[in-house]
């Protein structure tokens, strides 16, 4: 196979040496174009939590000897010492390399367990490194076939179906109570981090209006870049005006850092009354609270706090470890299939090459019987000699393979081979 993966994460760096090896937007295709001298395929995927090379050797590469010089050019090109790298890196070989990359690929190494992102990095670090020419037929296959087994663990086992961030959750609220997010509008009370990250991850619903309040109305821009895609209505307002955008809001998600709450249960009565009861889903972030835990009590209001929204994710977590047991097999028995196909794939490549030498001396023979007929040699003796020619050819290279198998005590497989040789002329 000669695959190889050498690379760290936040399992054995400190985000400190991760920020010093990682690449960026500027790097990374000098890195690829570096890299064509020392192997024959790369892909390097650089995230917050991981940098990592996949490589393909050249064919007769030793990948003790690779795995060193890649060491070294690592450390040569972030300008640290070959010691400070490798005490914080992994490596695997071949089927080890071939597991670990697709258990990256389907959510199984990350932080949060079944996270869907790192598919995705995966996909644009592959893109990147196909614009480098960095991918040849074999490492592609390769590739089609990590993309192909993280789909189906998704797609068979729920190692990332349910919620474990505040962010997911809350999406995954609004999935189940509305049924075009595209046509509600998200209210954002007070643009804090916490709330920035809850409302990059609803207003990939495809939501299409977002009102930010905010107390500072630079803060609330901001978020507003962030958040503006082409077609999505962002208005911002001060926090004043709370009370009169709030019956514009199916979605609201607050997380202020207020003493006090900014949104009662009269101010909501008054939004529902002029909303004529359209569902408000209303999600609190903020300790101490931003909206009074009575509001809950009303009809057509679906209220969530913090605490609400951990109890879900602690329950999903535990899902996804159960679920990841089932994955985790799955990976194993897929590897297994992958490794079948590529040796299959390799010895069809190697029986086309022995067709065509074999076609090529077979046809090289025949044009010297005939050029001998031609001259006036017996057409007999000719053909008597080319049958046995060709027959000592077809029967040679078997005849071979069979002695080396049975001197290796593979009694079975050499009795297999013969059985499936005889057959041949039945």
């Amino acid at each position: 196979m000669q695959l190889l993966v050498l690379g760290l994460n936040h399992k054995t760096a400190p985000v400190a040496m991760r920020e010093r090896l990682a690449f960026g937007a500027t790097d990374l295709p000098m890195a690829l174009q570096s890299l064509k001298t020392l192997c024959e395929g790369a892909v390097i995927v650089s995230t917050c939590n991981r940098t990592e090379l996949y490589i393909l050797a050249f064919e007769q590469e030793s990948l003790k000897n690779l795995s060193e010089r890649l060491i070294a050019w690592l450390a040569d090109f972030k300008n640290l010492s070959a010691n400070q790298v490798a005490e914080h890196l992994y490596i695997y070989e071949n089927n080890l390399a071939l597991t670990h990359w697709v258990r990256v690929a389907s959510g199984l190494d990350s932080m949060i367990l079944g996270e869907p992102q790192i598919l995705g990095q995966i996909k644009q670090a592959v893109e990147l490194a196909k614009q480098q020419n960095n991918i040849p037929k074999k490492l592609s296959w390769i590739i089609q076939q990590v993309f192909a087994t993280a789909k189906l663990v998704r797609n068979e086992t729920k190692v990332g179906s349910q919620a474990v961030s505040l962010g997911f959750a809350a999406a995954k609220l609004v999935t189940q109570i509305f049924n075009k997010p595209q046509n509600n509008t998200l209210l954002v009370v007070a643009a804090g981090e916490m709330n920035r990250l809850v409302a990059t991850n609803l207003a990939g619903l495809g939501i299409s209006r977002v009102i930010i309040c905010n107390r500072s109305l630079e803060r609330a821009n901001i978020l507003a870049n962030e958040l503006a895609t082409h077609g999505r209505t962002i208005d911002v307002v001060s926090l004043d005006q709370l009370a009169n955008v709030l019956p514009q809001a199916d979605i609201i998600t607050s997380c202020s850092g207020s003493l006090h709450a900014l949104i009662d249960k009269n101010m909501v009565k008054h939004a529902l009354k002029i909303r004529r009861h359209q569902p408000m889903l209303m999600i609190d972030l903020a300790v101490p609270r931003d909206i009074e835990p009575s509001v809950g009590d009303l009809d057509d209001v679906y209220l969530y706090s913090i605490d609400d929204l951990q109890h879900v994710i602690a329950g999903n977590l535990e899902q996804r470890r159960q679920a990841a047991v089932e994955a985790e097999l799955l990976v194993s028995q897929q590897v297994v299939n992958i490794e079948r196909k590529m040796i299959e794939k390799s010895v069809g490549q190697h029986i086309g090459v022995y067709r065509e030498q074999a076609h090529a001396h077979a046809n090289e023979l025949l044009q010297h019987a005939l050029h001998r007929i031609a001259t006036g040699d017996n057409a007999e003796q000719v053909v008597i000699e080319l049958t046995h020619k060709l027959t000592q050819t077809l029967t040679h290279a078997p005849s071979k393979m069979l002695r080396a198998v049975a001197s290796e005590e593979s009694a079975e497989t050499a009795h297999f081979i013969s059985e499936q040789l005889t057959q041949a002329f039945r």
